[in-house]
């Protein structure tokens, strides 16, 4: 009898047997270079401007919020630090995400389920053509490149958005709040927000595939695929980020 422990259990494993198949279909040749760079520009044409326009209010929230708080505190001169650690840890992996995952990964399922439930996928290994290697692997290389780029467009506008709201709305000092970026920020920290965002950019990628894949059950059931998709894939994104950023402090030394 089937319980929600075993479904969970079975999907999770569904999922993590797909992460292998992707992995293995890596190396194989002939590599799908056209979808890879159609799927790339796709990605990049439906999360570029969405993530642009929310990087703007999130910089200008945390510089809002710790402009406020150094000057309680009589340290205004490390907002400009403390914005950019903000931004570059945590900010931009996290936003990055969560278009990849909510525009990105839903395009992915969608286009997949709706192959699923024509039975082109079945066609397709009938024919003796590998699914994973000819639709899967480009989609979750492109959403990961993509996830890339996107976390640095994030960091430039969050940082800029910051500077600007801390100098005219808070009447932040500009020098100040420029000089002050390597006060506590340091290159890893670069490194691991765009080592998050290509984690990020894998996982969004092989679960919106894998809830595409089996979809079923009509248009209602690709509908609800990509819901699925959507929140497994916050769900994951939030645990992963915890690990990765408890990992990350332990391995790199922090300045003082």
């Amino acid at each position: 009898m089937a319980t929600p422990v075993t479904g969970v259990l079975r999907q999770s494993g569904s999922l993590f047997a797909l992460a292998l198949d992707v992995l293995r279909a890596l190396p194989r040749r002939p590599f799908q270079v056209k979808e890879f760079i159609q799927q790339s520009w796709f990605l990049a044409s439906v999360t570029i401007l969405p993530t642009a326009l929310v990087s703007i209010p999130f910089g200008a929230v945390i510089a809002l919020q710790l402009g406020t708080l150094t000057r309680q505190l009589g340290a205004q001169s490390y907002t400009g630090a403390a914005s950019v650690l903000a931004v570059l840890r945590e900010a931009s992996p996290i936003v990055t995400a969560l278009l990849i995952a909510g525009a990105g990964g839903s395009a992915i399922c969608a286009d997949l389920g709706s192959r699923k439930i024509r039975e082109e996928i079945d066609a397709m290994e009938v024919l003796g053509i590998s699914p994973i290697q000819r639709l899967v692997v480009p989609r979750v290389l492109a959403s990961m490149l993509v996830a890339v780029l996107l976390n640095g467009l994030v960091s430039v506008v969050g940082v800029v958005g910051g500077y600007v709201f801390n100098v005219i709305v808070q009447g932040g000092t500009p020098g100040a709040y420029i000089a002050s970026f390597t006060a506590m920020a340091q290159l890893p920290d670069l490194w691991a927000g765009e080592l998050k965002a290509l984690v990020f950019g894998a996982i969004a990628g092989i679960v919106a595939a894998h809830k595409g894949l089996t979809a079923g059950g009509g248009p209602k059931g690709v509908g609800d695929a990509v819901n699925q998709s959507v929140v497994i894939t916050f769900m994951l994104l939030f645990v992963v980020n915890f690990v990765i950023t408890a990992v990350y402090f332990q391995v790199v030394p922090q300045k003082l």
